[in-house]
């Protein structure tokens, strides 16, 4: 175990570049006909361009964006001249924000069916539980950082809602574990352990669970999605659609934010659309900046951190 998990140490630590292996060449070939093959969805990209409310304010790095319920887009963001978590409107204008000093390495946010907002840090590997309007209503320390992680991505990744309130997190940065939480804080199992095999994991990015209890993990450098029952049993796994950095699930399908896994970060990507039966993809956009998603009720899609990493997309139904 500790030599498994020492090189799954030094693999992370390696620079993110094009990868030259063959076999992520032949997957990158294989992706793109499965593409080819697809009908692409008919939005059109729009940049959320947020109006400074005041002198010298500015987002930094955009990590994440979810889409609220009450139609505002809730923003993620690194920048050291705005709050981390900033809400804006259709048109771009900020409603609200907040969350100063209570970041380290803000990494995804997140709504829950009733409305309120979690995020994760990448860093402390805190778990934070908003109201919709900014109040601190709950925090997860999760902990278990190896010793000597000095860097910037130690902690946790992204969260997850279940039945009855159960929470499930995504511990990837220097782990390779998912831990499941009671509705009010307390943890009730782990698993997983760094690898390549079914359970386990080289840096579960991104968790979702579906309506049938379904727990969907982006497993990012392994470069495939596996799939969980609640209390952690293997179910199956998609292979074939690159590096995964962010999931969300909608009435029969998962919505996948992916690149090529022989390409750097940043590099162009898609957002998939993958039949949650058979794995088949159904229909993708075209996006660059590849990290955190989210799907509106009506279809449209929210990617971050964009481009230039400061100006999230909306996907939005041509007028």
């Amino acid at each position: 175990m500790m030599i498994k998990t020492l090189l799954y140490l030094v693999l992370l630590a390696l620079p993110f570049q094009r990868n030259a292996d063959p076999a992520l060449d032949a997957q990158a070939d294989a992706l793109r006909a499965i593409i080819g093959e697809t009908s692409q969805l008919g939005l059109e990209p729009v940049e959320i361009a947020v109006a400074p409310p005041s002198e010298g304010w500015g987002m930094g790095m955009v990590s994440w964006v979810a889409a609220g319920d009450d139609g505002l887009a809730y923003l993620l963001q690194r920048g050291e001249n705005a709050d981390p978590i900033v809400v804006v409107n259709k048109d771009g204008q900020l409603v609200r924000s907040w969350g100063k000093g209570l970041y380290e390495t803000p990494h995804s946010i997140r709504i829950d069916p009733d409305g309120n907002v979690w995020t994760t840090d990448a860093k402390s590997s805190m778990v934070i539980k908003y109201s919709s309007t900014g109040e601190k209503l709950m925090e997860i320390s999760v902990g278990g950082q190896p010793e000597g992680c000095n860097g910037a991505f130690c902690g946790t990744s992204d969260v997850a809602f279940g039945p009855d309130g159960r929470i499930f997190i995504a511990d990837g940065y220097r782990n390779a574990r998912i831990l499941e939480y009671t509705a009010d804080g307390q943890k009730v199992r782990e698993w997983g352990t760094p690898g390549t095999g079914p359970g386990e994991f080289r840096l579960p990015h991104s968790i979702a669970i579906d309506e049938e209890g379904v727990v969907y993990v982006a497993d990012r450098e392994n470069g495939r999605i596996q799939r969980f029952d609640l209390e952690g049993n293997f179910l199956g796994m998609w292979t074939e659609y690159g590096k995964t950095f962010g999931l969300h699930v909608v009435p029969g399908a998962v919505w996948l934010a992916s690149q090529h896994r022989n390409e750097g970060n940043m590099s162009p990507g898609w957002l998939l659309k993958v039949d949650r039966e058979t794995g088949k993809l159904l229909t993708y956009v075209n996006i660059t900046g590849v990290h955190g998603m989210s799907v509106l009720d009506n279809g449209e899609l929210m990617v971050a951190p964009g481009p230039d990493a400061e100006h999230p997309q909306w996907f939005r139904n041509p007028q």
